[in-house]
């Protein structure tokens, strides 16, 4: 059985919710859905709470986890990170590009108009 899968089980054992669960654990009920849904894993210290609330050591709660796929995925979710991390840099940077251009257009546009109106 697959991690999800006993955390799916060990979670409905107890009759509970993603969100009573999430609560127990301080995490979102987004997180205990990803985590059923193998679309992330939990850290070390969230496994060692995971295993106290329901009673199993780690091994018992993470025997047949491949450990291989859980690096692979928090390699990619690294990768995302710094990707999304770059990309709001560059916004800002090109935002404040923007606002200098606008600066010194609004300037120049201000040097003509007083040429125009004022020059003799």
């Amino acid at each position: 059985m697959n991690f999800n899968e006993k955390l799916i089980n060990l979670r409905k054992s107890k009759g509970l919710s993603q969100e009573e669960l999430g609560a127990e654990l301080h995490v979102s009920r987004q997180t205990i859905s990803k985590w059923e849904s193998c679309q992330s894993y939990p850290d070390f210290q969230r496994l060692v709470l995971l295993s106290d609330y329901f009673g199993l050591t780690l091994d018992e709660l993470v025997k047949d986890i491949d450990v291989e796929e859980v690096r692979n995925k928090n390699i990619n979710n690294e990768k995302l990170s710094s990707i999304y991390d770059e990309m709001n840099s560059a916004k800002k940077f090109i935002s404040a590009f923007f606002v200098f251009g606008a600066m010194v257009l609004i300037f120049f546009v201000i040097i003509v108009l007083y040429g125009v109106f004022f020059a003799k």
